[in-house]
């Protein structure tokens, strides 16, 4: 099984790029038994159980790393997972940390091919939709998913 997680919050912008690339996704009827499809919001804890059992993870979120809105960055998982630090409550517990606490927690039931791609959010004050780079790269971003699942399904390593 593949899973194709998108995180973000639709109602801050550009924020919503991940839950956007899912919608594309779903339209282009990706979804099937091998396949997938998660709007996961803001809950790392769903990234984390979707995972699980999972032989390739993909997950989508934005970023704000100060360059131009809609640049496209696609990183292997492991580089990007982080110790969880518990703060008051589980709201803080992001996909960066359901990456490293999923390891720990599932061992080899969580995958070990983790791909990340992170879009460059130029608006995230509330508000709906995205700004034209971000729904422009979302569209990307989806086209190169679609090739990665074709691949995987293909070798066998649904």
């Amino acid at each position: 099984m593949i899973a194709v997680v998108g995180c973000g919050n639709l109602n801050r912008q550009d924020d919503g790029a991940g839950p956007e690339v899912i919608r594309v996704l779903r339209a282009a009827g990706l979804e099937g038994p091998d396949v997938k499809l998660l709007d996961a919001g803001t809950d790392g804890m769903a990234v984390m159980f979707a995972a699980r059992g999972c032989r390739s993870l993909i997950l989508i979120d934005a970023a704000r790393s100060g360059v131009e809105a809609g640049a496209i960055y696609e990183a292997p998982g492991h580089e990007l997972a982080r110790p969880y630090y518990p703060g008051l409550n589980l709201h803080d517990f992001r996909w960066d940390a359901a990456l490293h606490a999923g390891r720990h927690i599932f061992g080899a039931a969580f995958p070990d091919d983790v791909t990340v791609f992170l879009i460059e959010a130029g608006q995230l004050d509330l508000g709906l939709g995205l700004s034209v780079p971000v729904a422009k790269a979302t569209l990307v971003v989806a086209q190169r998913i679609g090739e990665i699942v074709a691949d995987r399904l293909a070798a066998g390593q649904q």
